[in-house]
């Protein structure tokens, strides 16, 4: 089977489905073409991007297109010459998805049972088409390697306000008041378009007077790694698909807690959940109390849940027979 691949945003979720892909079937990838002209140069580009779009589509049995954003848009508008499918994670949800004429997508893959009902309770009538595949990391790639506990608490993700690190920061600082041998670790860099919120993230600590106990890595090249730093790991996010740092940090042997964003349920047990800065800290210091062959079981528990239910392995070839299914 020829199946394309389209992709222009990050490749982050996607390395080993493409390798899966690879394994089994001929795959290309869509390259937008630019030339650079004194004159009509967007016009030309606009022409060459439609052209190559419409060439790529009619070479393939099936395109698979990672994002559900601007090639998608793009695609489903044109004569419909191959099978169509996309992965919708989050913020499409909120840009693209009324850009898309979703009658020409055979397939629509969503990354949890909350943006099920959120995409059908705006498109009813594509309901049959979805098909719910959470995110997934390598368990190969994060290894277990607990650690017995010392107070190190963390969070991953770019530094921009939907993720409330700022929140964070003023939970843990009331945490702090309460006991005083926790430090927090943040990993991640600025967003673009949001270059005031790590700027405001360092003032707050230094007014909080946090700078022993709070320690900002910027990007983190290795996160494998990184993450084998913390006893705790926090996401406090109000949004998102079904965030992938958490899975990395249990299958790292991390103890993990989040907001309840809608859809976190999915993710980790209620038990695991909070609403509050406040509920937040208690889970923490709940956590903390507890003797030591209790963390390891419940980090142990959280290991289990990532391989059983968000293995890469098996999400790579869930994706794949959902392609080609809808290429035959």
């Amino acid at each position: 089977m020829k199946i394309g691949i389209a992709i222009e945003e990050t490749w982050s979720f996607l390395h080993e489905i493409y390798a899966e892909l690879q394994a089994h079937h001929t795959v290309s990838l869509f390259k937008r073409r630019a030339v650079g002209l004194p004159m009509f140069n967007q016009r030309l580009n606009e022409w060459l991007f439609t052209w190559d779009l419409r060439v790529f589509l009619q070479q393939n049995d099936v395109v698979f297109f990672e994002w559900a954003s601007g090639l998608l848009a793009a695609a489903t508008h044109l004569p419909k010459t191959c099978a169509i499918v996309t992965r919708l994670h989050r913020y499409e949800m909120y840009q693209w998805v009324d850009k898309i004429n979703w009658d020409n997508v055979d397939a629509i893959i969503l990354v949890s049972e909350a943006k099920r009902v959120e995409f059908t309770a705006r498109f009813p009538q594509q309901a049959h088409k979805i098909v719910v595949i959470p995110e997934a990391v390598s368990v190969e790639k994060f290894t277990f390697q607990p650690k017995t506990w010392r107070g190190d608490l963390g969070t991953m993700c770019h530094l921009r306000p939907r993720k409330r690190v700022y929140e964070t920061i003023l939970g843990f600082y009331e945490l702090c008041q309460t006991r005083d041998d926790f430090h927090l670790h943040i990993g991640g860099g600025g967003a673009e378009g949001f270059h005031e919120y790590p700027i405001a993230l360092y003032h707050l600590v230094e007014k909080l007077n946090l700078q022993e106990k709070v320690t900002f890595y910027g990007n983190v090249p290795d996160p494998e790694n990184w993450y084998h730093k913390l006893d705790l790991f926090i996401a406090n996010g109000y949004s998102e698909g079904l965030q992938v740092s958490p899975m990395e940090a249990m299958a790292a042997g991390t103890y993990c807690i989040s907001h309840w964003w809608d859809g976190a349920d999915e993710l980790l047990p209620e038990s695991h959940l909070y609403y509050t800065e406040r509920q937040m800290g208690e889970l923490i210091l709940d956590y903390a109390a507890l003797p030591e062959a209790e963390k390891q079981a419940k980090i142990a528990a959280l290991r289990q849940r990532v391989e059983n239910q968000f293995n890469m392995a098996a999400i790579s070839t869930a994706v794949r027979q959902v392609i080609e299914a809808a290429g035959r």
